[in-house]
């Protein structure tokens, strides 16, 4: 009998504005059985503060950020914070960090990660130690530690991830984390590019293969929709940015930082933003689980942010069923 895969992730689809909002996410995600529900950098209601918020009124309900950005915390906060959160859940929790545009990073430190696969090396490191229940001693070129956090010994567990792109920080992240999160990054690219990469920086430090978590964009071919518009609502601003290109150009996708409506319709054309039946997608993101990626994570936002939240709930509904029917037609045959 074949192996009934996991069940998908949710990505809340945009910033919170208010808990009630994320709350209907929330609900949804935990009767539709998914298995964690994500959320991005919010700079409205802070990430963590809303997670926080979240897990009051749904507790045991599985949480994680893909990604927040480093440079608004100090590693050792960012270790406070997901173990807060996994106490407060009463489930593992996932921290997934990343380093944030260079524009960004010269917006709030003093200057910007001259080598951002050493900062956020560091900083996954520093987490890990400190969540480990280690005294941290470190003095490094971006972060400073020299303490431990106090025992909690029946805390669930927290996994350090790191967003991960191109084939350095994926080595990176095999060295020191437990996750690499991807966004956009084709099933291929994530088999033939970062997988390899993860493995030989997990072999490095002797330690396990990070698992991959991947952020999948999709939205059900409807009538009227204009599914590229959809996608340059959702991505606009990651099509605009050089290193998401890069990192799209080397997965082989024509797309240009000046010309986002082209790199919206080249995301749609190419596979990479999914669209088609509920049960076509759910194909879709069954080829990711068969190259090598532990967690699918599927993000409406670009319905959400051109048609609203019901309609994008209604994608999700549409699209965790097909999926469900499909692990349910395996059982069937085997």
């Amino acid at each position: 009998m074949a192996e009934p895969r996991r069940p998908l992730s949710v990505f809340h689809p945009a910033p919170p504005h208010s808990l009630e909002a994320m709350t209907a996410f929330g609900t949804f995600a935990r009767q539709r059985g998914a298995r964690r529900l994500w959320i991005g950098q919010s700079l409205h209601i802070e990430s963590q503060l809303a997670l926080a918020g979240l897990a009051a009124r749904l507790p045991g309900l599985a949480l994680g950020t893909g990604v927040a950005l480093a440079p608004l915390r100090h590693p050792y906060q960012a270790a406070v914070e997901a173990r807060s959160l996994s106490v407060m859940t009463g489930v593992p929790y996932v921290a997934g960090y990343g380093p944030g545009a260079q524009d960004f990073q010269h917006r709030l430190l003093a200057t910007p990660y001259g080598r951002p696969l050493r900062a956020m090396g560091e900083y996954a490191s520093v987490m890990r130690r400190l969540l480990d229940g280690e005294t941290v001693e470190h003095d490094g070129e971006h972060h400073t530690t020299r303490y431990r956090l106090p025992p909690m010994p029946d805390a669930p567990a927290v996994e350090v991830g790191l967003g991960v792109l191109r084939p350095g920080m994926a080595r990176t992240a095999g060295q020191v984390a437990d996750v690499a999160i991807t966004w956009l990054a084709p099933y291929w690219y994530t088999r033939q590019t970062l997988l390899p990469a993860l493995r030989r920086g997990a072999s490095e430090r002797g330690r396990p293969t990070p698992r991959i978590a991947s952020v999948v964009h999709a939205a059900v071919r409807r009538p009227g929709r204009r599914v590229s518009e959809a996608a340059l609502a959702a991505v606009g601003p990651h099509l605009r940015s050089a290193h998401y290109c890069d990192m799209l150009r080397r997965a082989g996708v024509a797309v240009d930082p000046g010309q986002p409506e082209a790199g919206a319709a080249a995301l749609v054309d190419s596979g990479v933003y999914l669209t088609g039946t509920p049960d076509e997608i759910a194909g879709q993101l069954r080829r990711y689980c068969e190259n090598g990626v532990d967690e699918v994570i599927v993000n409406v936002a670009g319905v959400l942010l051109t048609e609203g939240a019901r309609a994008a709930l209604h994608d999700l509904d549409a699209i965790i069923g097909a999926y469900g029917n499909a692990d349910d037609g395996l059982r069937a045959s085997g």
